[in-house]
Formats: structure tokens, sequence, C-alpha cells
């Protein structure tokens, strides 16, 4: 007992520094796992948010396809409205180079009928003229012309009378003017008579009422 009391003293030292051991390795084990813990929270934390991502991910895909598919049928719109924008312009340009053919038919019809019409104006032009020269010759119309002169020849003076009434130095007017002249001093001798007369009479009055006085001063 001795020999083991010894012993034991002699390896109480080596005890002790594995206790210390033991405690210490529990102590970074449990340290390890709190680690472990914290990098398993993040891990979970980023798990999550990579979910949200691919959540949101396959939204937009999903909202892609269906922008796709509107965009494959606004492709198909925009083709048949293309292919019956293709089909107009066939169609107008038919219908132009048709419209071109019929304006020049026209153009030759009009100018066929144009010269047509210039023939036909000069043969009208032509017997209006052998017309003219027959009836000219007729003594209906000798007489109608001899009128047609006294006509011309009576207003030709009636424009010179025109002329001549608008002239002051014209010979009617100058006759006029004569007459005008005679007729003014005739007034004036008229007025020079009447003004006599007036003053005669007033003279008469003036005598009559001096005798109307005499008489009856003297009564």
């Amino acid at each position: 007992s001795a020999l083991l009391s010894k012993m034991a003293k002699q390896n109480s030292p080596s005890l002790i520094e594995v206790v210390k051991q033991v405690a210490e390795q529990q102590h970074s084990q449990a340290s390890e796992i709190e680690k472990s813990k914290t990098i398993l929270f993040q891990l979970q934390a980023k798990f999550q948010e990579l979910e949200k991502e691919m959540d949101s991910i396959l939204l937009e895909m999903k909202t892609t396809e269906r922008e796709i598919y509107l965009q494959d049928d606004a492709i198909e719109v925009t083709k048949y409205h293309c292919e019956n924008l293709e089909a107009q312009v066939r169609a107008l340009y038919s219908e132009n180079l048709k419209l071109r053919h019929d304006a020049e038919t026209i153009q030759e019809e009009f100018e066929m009928t144009f010269a047509r019409n210039n023939e036909y104006r000069e043969k009208i032009k032509a017997h209006k003229h052998l017309f003219w020269e027959m009836e000219s010759k007729m003594p209906v119309m000798i007489e109608l012309a001899k009128k047609k002169a006294v006509v011309k020849q009576l207003k030709t003076k009636k424009e010179e009378l025109m002329r001549d009434l608008q002239n002051p130095e014209g010979s009617v007017i100058k006759q006029v003017q004569e007459e005008i002249t005679l007729l003014k001093r005739e007034i004036t001798t008229l007025k020079e008579f009447i003004n006599k007369k007036t003053d005669l009479l007033e003279e008469e009055k003036k005598m009559h009422a001096k005798l109307r006085k005499e008489i009856e001063v003297s009564h």
C-alpha cells in the first residue's frame, strides 16, 4: 500500500494533465460545435435566400415564357398583316398598270378626237366663209349693208355731238352759252324794270297816304 500511495503521488500530476487536456478538448469541441452551428445557421439563411432567388427566377422565367408566347402571337399577326399588305401592293401595282394603259388609250383617243374636231372646225369655217360670200351678194344683204352704213354714220354724229357737248370750246356749247348770256341780260333788264315799278308804286303809296292825312286834317 505504501508503494501504491507512492505511485499515486508520482502519477497524480499526469492525471491532472489528462483531466485538463480532456477539459480543453471538451471546450474546443464545444467551441467547434458553436462555430459549426453558426456556419449551419448562415448556410440555412443562405439556402433560404437561394430558394427565394430560385422562386423569383422561376417567376421571371414563367413571365418571360408568357411574353415569348405573346410575342409569337404578335409575330404571327404581323406576318399575316404583312402578307395581306403584300397582296394589296401586288393588286395596286396591277391596278396602276391597268390605269396607265387606260390613260394612254384615252390620251390617244383624245388626240384623235381633237384632230377630227380641228378638221371639222376648218370645214365649218370654210362653209361659213362661202355662205357669207354668197349671202353678201344678195339684194337684201346689200340693203342691210347700206342701213348698217347709215347707222354707223348716225353713231359717228352722235359721238361728235357728245364730244362737242363735253368740250367747252365746242360749237354747241358756245351756242348754248350765248343763249344763256342773252337770257341773263333779259332777266337783268326785267329785274331793273320791276325795281323801277316797285319804286314808283312806293312813291304813289306815300303820296296817297299824305293826301289822306291832309284830307283828314281839313275835315
